[in-house]
């Protein structure tokens, strides 16, 4: 069984901080060296510096973290609502030319564990990135950005109570992005109807669809905390939560972009020779137009299996011959995970063509956008890229109700809810 509960969130205060749009900034697993930098530029108070502060010869960022969100909580940069809420939120946006709105809600869910958790993770972490964000978890002691969780929500719980009580209300805080996704937010804090909310939840199955790294890292440090209270834990304490947003499957909102791989190798490819290979798993047609190139692609994305290929000014597309090659090849894989176009890149193309060891990539980067891969490649004679379709919500859901995992960085989940509207601040646990 799932719960979540409503909380006091800890809030820019808009008699210190004017203009909202100076000061949030994406989640940080998003956000390039170059971004980060012009983030810290952007304001004093922007939420970078806590989120993702700067490495010092001098100073230890993650303490420094923790002082800055003591000290704005101290100057009153910050406030902490009175009364539990819990915070709805809509990200109207614009992909491929269409425009969009998706919504959703920001509350607390309570963390899963060995004995039958409704809280379900679909991919693979890295142990670098965790142990990055545990150091800040445990200077700063809140939880900054929510984790993104998708449920089925056949009651319509979203819509039914943002129509109800919300839609005719103005939003507490609208802010623009720089990729000009208008962000609103709205504070529910009746109790009735928050208990509404929260038992109408209860029997949801939940799945993370991204932050998969912060829910580990909230579940390590409930251990951490559990460990430190020993008798005196109850299993209702603050950490026992996290910061979640929370939005339905319906696809009309919910959008899921690819993330694409480039690779640096340490000698030049010879791309007759790989695609001479290539050619015993997919058969391989040569493009000449990119525009061509990725219509091809996200066209056949919904009927077959299909990767893409950008080396030597030339993109590829490789579609896999027949299905049963993967029971084969990915044979102490189950099916949901064999059938993932992520999957048959990894273990047909990287490990089987390539001989590459997929614990250690060699120079691998990921991104949603594929055209600095391009600009890349053709820089860089020891750079290839390799393009994907999205993955399907109906492929996250199976791989995770089976309790598998897929390879890191298989989803994209855009538009990204933004760091520093709401964060949860957890109770100090003396030693």
């Amino acid at each position: 069984m799932s719960k979540i509960k409503a909380f006091k969130a800890v809030v820019y205060n808009p008699e210190k901080v004017k203009d909202f749009n100076q000061v949030v900034c994406p989640p940080y697993d998003v956000i390039s060296p170059l971004a980060q930098e012009a983030y810290h530029e952007r304001s004093p108070y922007n939420f970078i510096h806590i989120l993702l502060s700067k490495d010092t010869a001098s100073d230890d960022k993650y303490r420094r973290a923790g002082l800055i969100f003591r000290d704005w909580l101290k100057e009153k940069v910050f406030v902490q609502d009175c009364r539990p809420a819990i915070y709805f939120y809509s990200q109207q946006y614009i992909i491929r030319g269409e425009k969009k709105t998706r919504l959703g809600f920001i509350s607390l869910l309570k963390l899963g564990d060995e004995k039958g958790s409704a809280v379900f993770g679909h991919e693979n972490t890295h142990a670098e990135a965790k142990q990055d964000r545990f150091k800040l978890l445990k200077q700063v002691k809140a939880n900054l950005s929510p984790i993104f969780v998708i449920f089925l929500d056949k009651k319509r719980i979203i819509q039914r109570i943002f129509h109800k009580y919300i839609s005719s209300e103005n939003a507490f805080i609208e802010v623009i992005d720089d990729e000009k996704t208008v962000h609103k937010l709205w504070r529910l804090d009746d109790p009735l109807v928050l208990g509404s909310i929260e038992t109408s939840m209860n029997n949801e199955n939940m799945f993370i669809a991204d932050g998969h790294h912060r829910y580990e890292v909230s579940c390590a440090y409930r251990d951490l905390m559990r460990e430190k209270l020993g008798a005196q834990f109850s299993g209702e304490e603050d950490f026992n939560y996290c910061l979640s947003y929370f939005t339905n499957t319906d696809s009309r909102g919910l959008s899921i972009s690819p993330i694409h791989r480039l690779f640096k190798l340490e000698t030049e490819l010879d791309l007759s020779d790989f695609i001479l290979n290539a050619k015993e798993y997919f058969d391989v047609d040569q493009v000449k137009d990119k525009t061509r190139f990725f219509f091809l692609m996200e066209k056949a994305g919904c009927t077959e299996h299909l990767l893409g290929l950008y080396k030597d000014k030339k993109y590829y597309l490789l579609r896999l011959k027949n299905i049963k090659i993967l029971d084969k090849l990915i044979a102490d894989k189950p099916k949901e995970y064999r059938t993932l176009d992520v999957a048959i890149l990894n273990h047909l193309v990287l490990k089987n063509i390539l001989s590459f060891d997929l614990e250690k990539l060699p120079g691998v980067r990921y991104d949603p956008d594929p055209e600095e891969f391009i600009k890349e490649v053709d820089d860089d004679p020891l750079k290839i890229a390799f393009f994907l379709n999205p993955v399907k919500i109906g492929q996250i859901i199976d791989v995770a109700l089976g309790g598998n995992k897929m390879p890191p960085k298989s989803t994209y989940f855009y538009p990204k809810v933004l760091s520093g509207l709401v964060i949860n601040k957890l109770e100090e646990i003396k030693s």
